[in-house]
């Protein structure tokens, strides 16, 4: 029995940013954390996507995973025309804005989620969106950083246990699930 290859169909450019628009614009806020630069970013992201549209193949990969590559190249350049952020004490954490929030914001756990991901690193953060919101398991990850799954696992531990020593002794703490 000869197995038969699966050919995706590529999808019109403009069906593809009206599927794809809320992931890749989730996927580059989580990095910067800043919704004007977010904005700047996706629209690169897609700008440039749609530069190379005629090159992208969807036997090698899906769109969404396309434009994730697209969009971290963007954050990489972003990173380096702007310089690293710095790190601060939880205490000090800046409160959103309200120039600043979408009303998701508005809601205090999901406050307190934000409050916590601007004293993590650009890798961490990174690292949890791999995770959470790309749903990706470990050897994938792994790929994608160049190390094993073994060395994500751990890494993704020791990011929640430092989430856990932030949130400490705050009434919200229940607010992630770290089982």
């Amino acid at each position: 029995m000869e197995l038969e290859t699966v050919k995706r169909e590529k999808p019109d450019f403009a069906e593809v940013y009206e599927q794809e628009y809320s992931y890749v614009y989730n996927y580059v806020y989580m990095q910067v954390m800043h919704r004007e630069n977010t904005e700047d970013l996706v629209s690169d992201v897609f700008i440039r996507a749609m530069a190379h549209y005629s090159g992208f193949d969807p036997a090698k990969a899906s769109v969404r995973t396309w434009l994730c590559t697209i969009a971290r190249n963007c954050l990489i350049d972003y990173y380096r025309k702007n310089g690293r952020r710095k790190t601060e004490n939880l205490d000090d954490a800046p409160e959103p804005s309200a120039t600043d929030e979408y009303d998701i914001l508005k809601n205090p756990v999901n406050k307190e989620v934000y409050r916590l991901l601007q004293f993590l690193s650009e890798d961490e953060r990174e690292l949890l969106n791999m995770i959470y919101v790309q749903e990706l398991k470990n050897p994938q990850i792994g790929e994608i950083l160049g190390i094993n799954a073994k060395a994500v696992s751990e890494r993704h531990r020791r990011l929640l246990a430092k989430l856990r020593a932030m949130e400490a002794g705050k009434e919200s703490g229940d607010f992630l699930d770290f089982t």
